[in-house]
């Protein structure tokens, strides 16, 4: 999880600029340059750690409504669009750094990307086991079931067919064991680490965003027919222009995360992310396209990619 976690970041913002058919080749380098600015601004000038934060988040911002307009407003390929902001940041960051790694940052900064939320240490068997994590694992597998009888009463309202019941039952068997599974190690370790709680947010908020916002139907309506969404009153320029905004945000914050976990800025960080975030989409089944995939799709690939880079 912590040393993926820039990964599920990427991917999830990088879902919605695939859903239209699109991809950002320039996430690498956002990625460099707000963890580079994050750490001159702690290391050179002394600021507080949520001055850096602001700074870096910004800057990816800056950067996400630069492409934005170039991409929505002006009809400049996004493959071009972003082939130059990858260039620019890239040379960006080494001439900020001057090629140097910025380093220590502060302990509190480094929390993000490597630390843990407080435990409740039990002994279990002659081993600690945080109740933290256990309770998690209870949570989330309530809110699983809950989440499969909803659907269940849903299809009956409506006279859609449903599975029948031992698939239900074998499937959220199959689910729990993996969550218990995951939770137990993580009870047995040191807990749950911060980043995790991030990812949780973000996978939760952008779900929501893509499944039952407007917002969110209009990026699907753009990537299955832009003539199509155009005619139907979406204002397709308006929509480019936010995805690739929020790209440049989620960018941001990948790279606050992967300068917390490495605890300095270096010139080469970020290097080849945004093909680890592409491809977390395209193997989670996203259409090459646009026009299909899911958020949790996306987050399954990142990880699967995960597992493939620490494997390697």
């Amino acid at each position: 999880i912590m040393q993926n976690g820039y990964v599920v970041i990427l991917a999830i913002g990088m879902l919605l600029c695939v859903l239209t058919g699109n991809v950002d080749l320039g996430v690498g380098s956002v990625v460099a340059l707000t963890g580079a600015s994050a750490g001159i601004i702690m290391v050179d000038y002394k600021m507080n750690m949520w001055v850096a934060i602001f700074v870096a988040l910004l800057i990816g911002l800056l950067v996400g409504m630069f492409a934005g307009f170039f991409i929505a407003y002006l009809g400049i390929p996004p493959f071009v669009v972003t082939l130059a902001t990858m260039l620019m940041g890239r040379g960006l960051t080494y001439t900020l750094l001057k090629a140097q790694t910025k380093g220590p940052l502060p302990d509190n900064y480094i929390y993000l990307g490597a630390g843990f939320l407080p435990t409740i240490k039990v002994n279990v068997g002659g081993a600690p086991l945080d109740l933290v994590c256990i309770f998690v694992a209870i949570i989330a597998s309530v809110a699983l079931i809950l989440s499969e009888i909803k659907s269940i009463a849903t299809k009956k309202k409506y006279n859609f067919a449903t599975n029948p019941t031992w698939q239900i039952v074998a499937k959220l068997a199959v689910m729990l064991v993996i969550i218990w599974f995951f939770f137990y190690k993580l009870a047995r370790y040191n807990g749950l680490p911060f980043v995790l709680v991030i990812m949780v947010v973000l996978v939760a908020l952008y779900s929501f965003i893509t499944s039952k916002t407007v917002a969110g139907r209009q990026i699907y309506a753009l990537g299955g027919n832009r003539k199509a969404a155009n005619l139907s009153g979406i204002d397709t320029n308006k929509v480019f222009f936010w995805v690739y905004t929020n790209m440049g945000l989620l960018s941001a914050v990948a790279g606050i995360v992967l300068s917390a976990r490495n605890a300095s800025s270096t010139p080469k960080a970020g290097d080849g992310f945004e093909m680890d975030a592409i491809a977390s989409c395209y193997i989670g089944g996203a259409a090459v396209a646009g026009g299909a995939g899911t958020i949790l799709v996306a987050v399954v690939g990142a990880f699967i990619m995960g597992i493939l880079n620490n494997g390697m």
